[in-house]
């Protein structure tokens, strides 16, 4: 059993959701987690790491060891921590790298290893000397099977500057004869639609406070456009595939690493130019509405087997992240 210190900015949005995946799955290996809440910023939290810094000198003079630290494994998500180093036995980072700003890339090398969420994050940091460690990730499970789907269409935008949700609204505003496309976005970052708005747009401005609400959501709706410009991880991509839902996707990575043509439909897209240690990909317009006719067109059985196998991959990484976790780990010491 290894003592884990998991560092994290629980932000009420992605972050959160990987502080509860990854401390459920330490715990399940038998570790004992601490999660230890800061804010987004490099330095957050110096009074808490004054206090665990006194404690670690305490138990160094109590037990006459001067080598002995708080935990086996700091653990920090997104976000580099080097106030935290010294209390750790190993400093490891589960990046997004659309997130690692230059200087925060400067501290790279202080960790012993990067822990990847996908293979395209692998190459990323490999490429700059790093010790990167493929375990993948994982995401809820949201299907809730007795709920009927419609061959509707639903983006969950959120707050999201980069999913291309403005240039989608844009494009359906010329297809009125396509079925109708559900649009959940945060006020934050919404730009009302100008009329006329054709009646197969509904662009809900604010979004559900009843997580139930959203479950009903992703299971009602046939196709889930999960255009993002680039992810870490993605929830809202790999919750479409828990859901069987059929993804439309850009076809970059890492985003065409989770959807494949044998599991989702893949739009061409376009290099729109780096952004921190990634690359952003806008879809392509011509490209997407040729998916759309593609998939209004598809025989129904078609339809149900990009979805069946949708579901089919979200059950295999779920059971093997455990796996690949537990082996990094061990890989480590």
């Amino acid at each position: 059993m290894a003592r884990i210190n998991l560092l994290a900015w629980d932000n009420q949005r992605g972050l959160s959701h990987d502080i509860r995946l990854l401390s459920a799955a330490l715990v399940a290996l038998g570790h004992q987690v601490q999660v230890t809440r800061l804010g987004p910023h490099r330095h957050d939290g110096r009074r808490k790491v004054w206090l665990a810094h006194a404690r670690m000198w305490w138990q160094r003079l109590r037990h006459a060891d001067r080598h002995a630290t708080l935990y086996d494994f700091n653990i920090a998500l997104e976000h580099v921590r080097p106030d935290w180093f010294g209390l750790a036995r190993r400093n490891l980072l589960v990046p997004n790298p659309e997130w690692l700003s230059p200087r925060s890339q400067r501290y790279l090398a202080r960790h012993d290893a990067i822990l990847c969420k996908t293979r395209h994050a692998v190459g990323l940091f490999a490429a700059r000397g790093c010790r990167a460690l493929y375990i993948g990730f994982r995401s809820t499970d949201c299907l809730q099977p007795e709920i009927p789907r419609q061959p509707t269409f639903l983006h969950l935008a959120g707050a999201s500057r980069m999913k291309g949700t403005q240039r989608l609204l844009a494009l359906w505003q010329r297809h009125p004869e396509w079925p109708k496309l559900l649009v959940l976005q945060s006020p934050r970052t919404a730009t009302p639609l100008t009329a006329p708005v054709p009646a197969n747009i509904e662009h809900r401005i604010g979004y559900p406070g009843d997580v139930r609400e959203i479950r009903r959501l992703q299971n009602a709706h046939l196709f889930h456009l999960c255009l993002s410009e680039t992810e870490g991880w993605g929830h809202y991509l790999v919750e479409a595939m828990s859901c069987g839902a059929v993804v439309v996707s850009c076809d970059a990575p890492p985003m065409n690493e989770l959807v494949t043509p044998a599991r989702g439909v893949l739009v061409g897209a376009s290099d729109a130019g780096p952004f921190n240690l990634s690359t952003l990909h806008r879809f392509d317009e011509a490209a997407l509405e040729a998916a759309i006719e593609r998939l209004l067109a598809m025989p129904g059985h078609e339809r149900a087997a990009l979805g069946v196998q949708a579901r089919a991959w979200f059950e295999s990484n779920e059971a093997s992240f455990a796996a690949r976790l537990d082996a990094a780990l061990r890989q480590l010491g």
